[in-house]
């Protein structure tokens, strides 16, 4: 998928914010799946947080897609010194495609974030209305935006508006952590992950959060 990146998590933090869901998915989970049984109380009093901050979530989405979780920290420090510390629609306008390439953007992802900042700047897009707005709303009106593919909506579905039940089946860590825990690793399609993920509904984030955790436990924040 073009703009896939790295498996991505939320925040890791023990006690704030949980979400009101977060309880009941796991007792779901692990009655429903043999695996999740198994690495849920591996990492316990931790779950998903959102940051709530709509631009920089898919600010930083699209800074992560196609590089490692490495590159994509220091690509995303250089570019909040670059924006004077914090990366607002009105800084990344101002820094413009001289300053996002010096801070090591590509072209095209110097040219994704313009155009993210654009649409925030001109009310083409709505965040005060997504909380309410149904996944595939939310989705249709985010992959509007040059850069932000499907991959990246969901992205922000979980992390930042922290949808329950969000598969992003494009996702190569979870892909991988479904391979590695369900199929003794080897390669699975789609649709088998699919298959899998039936017993996961309607929690199939908290899952996802869960088998990401499996392969780093230290997620990146977003």
């Amino acid at each position: 998928m073009a703009d896939a990146g790295a498996p991505l998590a939320a925040c890791f933090v023990a006690g704030t914010d949980k979400p009101a869901y977060w309880d009941a998915a796991v007792t779901h989970l692990v009655k429903r799946d043999r695996i999740l049984k198994k690495l849920i109380p591996q990492h316990p009093e931790v779950h998903l947080l959102s940051r709530g901050e709509p631009f920089v979530t898919l600010a930083r989405a699209i800074v992560g897609q196609q590089i490692s979780v490495r590159a994509a920290d220091a690509v995303w420090a250089r570019s909040l010194d670059t924006c004077g510390g914090s990366l607002t629609p009105q800084a990344v306008a101002h820094a413009g495609l001289p300053g996002l390439r010096a801070s090591g953007l590509s072209q095209r992802k110097a040219e994704y974030l313009l155009d993210l900042a654009a649409h925030f700047r001109q009310d083409l897009v709505h965040p005060a209305l997504w909380a309410e707005m149904d996944d595939e709303a939310v989705i249709a009106e985010l992959t509007a935006i040059r850069g932000i593919g499907r991959w990246t909506a969901e992205m922000f579905l979980i992390f930042n508006l922290r949808r329950p039940d969000i598969l992003p089946l494009d996702d190569v860590g979870l892909l991988r952590a479904i391979s590695l825990h369900y199929f003794s690793g080897e390669p699975v399609s789609r649709f088998e992950a699919r298959e899998v993920a039936q017993a996961w509904k309607p929690w199939c984030t908290v899952a996802t959060w869960y088998l990401w955790r499996s392969l780093d436990p230290v997620p990146v924040e977003y």
